[in-house]
């Protein structure tokens, strides 16, 4: 008999929206601080400058606006654990524009103020169970915007690496939402359970085809903290270079991540 599907995880909508705008009100806090000396800087995503990056990251809250003014899906065909790997498709428009934003308004702190007005109106005035027609097909709201975390806590660790000393804290709620939605993709992508992915205090995943842990010590166990995770299913990090700096715990036959990630894009 196969084992009974697992449910999928659920995210409190109130909770979502709390941590989306801590999480922007943290960057835009820090923007705030920047120089145009820094926001001159380059990134460690291609040819983008801090400037560039800082639009990107409000385009994370003007997409709501967006699909918002698309048609209403006639049903709902997406899951929520298929949007990371459906992005890549939206890459070349999302940088074109990025670097239009950046051009367009020469006071990033302005741009970001009046998109989360917008965004906060939009949330205000829609219900959750509002159908998008995302890259990923069509998604309630409320699920949307539990991607909204993903995309502002990897780009706050961009920031953070390409401004020496900026520091922008993680919200506890953002990076916690964020690092689960990326463990359950990795247990969509690589379904089984013969490898347990540990990412304390926030997720553990089964994984990986293979014979399944039912008691004790899982025989394959894959350990590492929060920000290393989202590195790695981000494409900041290279799963060997985790390994070898032990950045990452990985013991048993079937604990190689490697063929699995990046999960993004």
């Amino acid at each position: 008999m196969p084992p009974a599907k697992k449910r999928a995880r659920s995210y409190d909508p109130a909770r979502t929206r709390t941590a989306v705008l801590a999480q922007f009100g943290n960057v835009r806090a820090a923007v705030r601080t920047l120089t145009p000396e820094q926001l001159a800087l380059p990134t460690r995503l291609g040819d983008w400058t801090v400037r560039e990056l800082v639009a990107h990251i409000g385009m994370a809250l003007t997409a709501v606006d967006r699909l918002l003014e698309e048609p209403v899906p006639a049903r709902q065909d997406g899951r929520l654990l298929d949007w990371p790997s459906a992005i890549a498709a939206d890459a070349d428009a999302i940088a074109g524009t990025a670097r239009r934003l950046a051009a367009d308004h020469p006071d990033p702190d302005a741009h970001l103020a009046e998109t989360e007005r917008r965004f906060t109106d939009r949330l205000d005035g829609t219900p959750g169970g509002r159908l998008l027609p995302t890259s990923a097909g069509a998604l309630t709201l409320a699920d949307y915007v539990v991607t909204r975390t993903v995309e502002l806590v990897v780009h706050t660790d961009d920031l953070n690496a390409a401004v020496p000393g900026l520091d922008i804290p993680y919200d506890r709620q953002a990076l916690a939402a964020c690092t689960r939605l990326l463990a359950d993709a990795l247990a969509a992508r690589a379904p089984g359970g013969s490898t347990e992915v540990r990412i304390p205090p926030y997720a553990v995943v089964q994984c990986v085809e293979g014979p399944r842990h039912t008691r004790g010590t899982p025989p394959n166990v894959v350990e590492t903290d929060p920000l290393t995770w989202i590195r790695l299913a981000g494409g900041r990090t290279a799963w060997q270079d985790a390994v070898v700096d032990a950045k990452v715990s990985a013991s048993g036959e079937r604990a190689d991540l490697g063929p699995y990630l990046p999960l993004l894009g």
